[in-house]
C-alpha cells in the first residue's frame, strides 16, 4: 500500500539531528539503576513533568515540536503547547492533542520526540492511550496516532535509511482504508517522487481503543512487534530481500495529526487526544514485554522517573557509516 508521508517525518528527523543535544544521565532516586537491564544500559521516562516548556523536559533529552511541516496536511500548525503532562489514572503521563475545525488555519497537530538519536538495537516499549472518538465535536476525521522511531536521510532511496514504526493507528481510516487499523512498518528505504517505499510491512483490523502496551524487539535480524505481550509482526527484509533493521542511529517519538481534511463533520472544531505512560529502551538486550513492564514497575516502586544509563563505547558502541 502507498502510504506517502515519510518526507515530512524526515524533516523532523533532520530537524531533531541538527539539535544540540540535551541529554545527560540523569537518575531520580539513588536506588542502582538499569533494574536488571544488560551491560549497554537503558533510557526510560515516566514523564513526570509540568509542561512543554518544563526546563526538565528539555534537560532529559526530549522536545515539544514547534516547527511548521508535515506529516499530514500541509500548511498546519504544530504548536509545542499541543504537548501536555496530565494525571491520569493516578500516574503522569504526556498528553498530545491535535484539532481540526476542517480548514488548513483551523487544524494543528502535535509531536513529542527525543532530540538525540542514539538509539539503535535492542528493546523499544512504550506504554500508550489511543482514542477512537474526538475528547469533543464530531468524529470522523482521518486522525493518525503514532508512536515510532526514526533516523535521517539525505537523498532518495538513501541505503542507510532507518525507520521503525512500533504503531501507526487510524481508527477512522485514511489512506484508502475505513478502519480502525493499525500499521507496524520497518523501513529499508525509500524514494519521495515518484513515491516508491521500500519496507516490510503488518496490520491489525480492529480498534486500539484505550491503554496498550507496544514493544519492538530488535536484533539478530529480526525486529519482532508485540502488542499487550502478544507478537503481531516479525519482519526481517523488504520486498527486494533487503535488511530492514535500523542502520543508523534514530530517535524516539509519538505523534498525532491529520492524514487529511475529508472526513471532518461540520465546521466545529473537534479535538483528539493521545497519551503516553511510560518509555523505555533496553540497548542491545532482548527484553521480553512481561520483563518489561517488570521493570517500569521497579522504577515506579523506587521513584525513579528518568534514567539514562546508555553507554557507547567498547562492545556497546553503535558502528556509525561513513558519510555518503
Amino acid at each position: 500500500m502507498s502510504r506517502q508521508r515519510t518526507t515530512i517525518f524526515l524533516a523532523t528527523a533532520a530537524t531533531i539531528a541538527s539539535m544540540v543535544s540535551g541529554a545527560s544521565a540523569a537518575v531520580g532516586s539513588t536506588d542502582r539503576a538499569d533494574r536488571g537491564s544488560g551491560k549497554c544500559g537503558v533510557l526510560f521516562d515516566d514523564f513526570q513533568y509540568t509542561s512543554a516548556t518544563d526546563p526538565a523536559l528539555a534537560d532529559h533529552g526530549w522536545n515539544a515540536r514547534s516547527e511548521m511541516g508535515g506529516p499530514g496536511v500541509p500548511g498546519t500548525a504544530w504548536p509545542a503547547s499541543n504537548v501536555s503532562f496530565v494525571t491520569t489514572g493516578g500516574q503522569k503521563a504526556a498528553q498530545l492533542r491535535a484539532t481540526t475545525d476542517g480548514t488548513v488555519p483551523g487544524t494543528t497537530n502535535a509531536e513529542l520526540r527525543r532530540t538525540t538519536m542514539n538509539l539503535r538495537n535492542g528493546t523499544y516499549a512504550t506504554r500508550v492511550r489511543y482514542a477512537d472518538t474526538p475528547a469533543t465535536g464530531t468524529d470522523g476525521d482521518h486522525i493518525n496516532e503514532t508512536a515510532f522511531a526514526i533516523g535521517p536521510t539525505k537523498f532518495d532511496y538513501d541505503p542507510i535509511y532507518s525507520e521503525l514504526d512500533f504503531t501507526e493507528y487510524l481508527p477512522n481510516g485514511g489512506w484508502g482504508e475505513t478502519g480502525p487499523v493499525n500499521f507496524q512498518t520497518s523501513w529499508h528505504t525509500f524514494r519521495e517522487d515518484p513515491w516508491d517505499a521500500r519496507t516490510a510491512e503488518s496490520r491489525q483490523d480492529r480498534s486500539l481503543n484505550g491503554w496498550h502496551t507496544y514493544v519492538t524487539q530488535v536484533g539478530n535480524g529480526h525486529a519482532r512487534y508485540y502488542i499487550d505481550g502478544k507478537l503481531t509482526a516479525d519482519h526481517t527484509v523488504d520486498q527486494d530481500g533487503n535488511t530492514v533493521l535500523p542502520r543508523q542511529d534514530m530517535s524516539m517519538n509519538w505523534n498525532l495529526w491529520f492524514i487529511d481534511l475529508d472526513g471532518h463533520q461540520g465546521t466545529a472544531t473537534s479535538e483528539y487526544r493521545e497519551q503516553v505512560d511510560w518509555a523505555y529502551y533496553a540497548k542491545n538486550d532482548t527484553v521480553s514485554p512481561a520483563q518489561a513492564d517488570a521493570r517500569v514497575e521497579k522504577y515506579r516502586k523506587h521513584d525513579t522517573t528518568y534514567q539514562d544509563s546508555l553507554s557507547n563505547t567498547g562492545s556497546c558502541e553503535n558502528y556509525q557509516p561513513p558519510e555518503h
